[in-house]
């Protein structure tokens, strides 16, 4: 069971959604990461779900929910950032119950940012858009707009469900390879999804700090693999266990 709990008083009709579940050289958590912490964004919710790892996240000494949501009022933002990659088994219903959270809210835009692998980034992005209005909103920002392709994740589901429902979603997605985690990879992404949407944040220090979101990244998501394997292994040890 997935349920996606937000504080009570929080409107966001009109807000533009960012995703960016880990996928693909680690593009979105990077830089939903970035965008959270220099937008100094309000943490407004989080997802549960009985078959996400059992783990709280802990920054600057603080316990949190390892999916958490958060907001910023000046631009109508909602970010989703997860510090675990999203279990299979649960991927579509997760979608689904974005698309409902999306609806009920009243949010006006979904942006997706993802890895696209390839043996060797250019550096390029690429879009996917669910209207016409919106490819050709790619084409002017000079985001190459993707003829033919697959998409998976929960990016694929909302692109796919949200036609049924008339939600506008982009797909921005990075040339990345796929065995390195680079942090200009959220540079490009960053730099691209500024021409979609009103967010003035600079990416001057990412540049700088390239090496420290790298490192940091890469710790949230080994701590999240290895708490979680710890508990399988200590479940396994005394009984059957929900976790594969």
């Amino acid at each position: 069971m997935i349920e996606i709990k937000i504080s009570k008083d929080v409107k966001l009709k009109g807000y533009t959604l960012i995703e960016g579940f880990p996928g693909a050289g680690l593009v979105g958590p990077m830089a939903n990461s970035y965008i959270i912490e220099k937008l100094d964004m309000e943490y407004i919710g989080h997802i549960e779900c009985d078959v996400f790892p059992p783990i709280a996240a802990v920054h600057g000494g603080v316990a949190m929910f390892p999916v958490r949501i958060y907001r910023d009022e000046k631009y109508k933002l909602v970010v989703i950032i997860s510090e675990f990659t999203i279990p299979t088994d649960v991927i579509y219903q997760l979608g689904n119950e974005l698309i409902n959270f999306i609806r009920k809210q009243g949010i006006s835009l979904v942006v997706s940012i993802g890895g696209m692998p390839t043996p060797k980034p250019s550096g390029l992005a690429y879009g996917i858009a669910t209207t016409k209005q919106l490819t050709d909103k790619l084409k002017s920002a000079k985001i190459a707009p993707i003829s033919e392709g697959v998409v998976a994740g929960v990016s694929a589901l909302l692109l796919a469900n949200s036609m049924e429902f008339g939600i506008p979603v982009i797909d921005v997605l990075v040339q990345v390879d796929p065995t390195v985690m680079d942090p200009e990879y959220a540079v490009v992404a960053i730099e691209n999804v500024k021409k979609i949407i009103n967010m003035n944040i600079s990416v001057e220090e990412l540049d700088k700090e390239a090496k420290l979101v790298e490192a940091r990244v890469k710790d949230i998501l080994k701590k999240a693999r290895d708490s979680h394997e710890s508990y399988k292994n200590a479940v396994d040890a005394t009984g059957p266990s929900m976790y594969a």
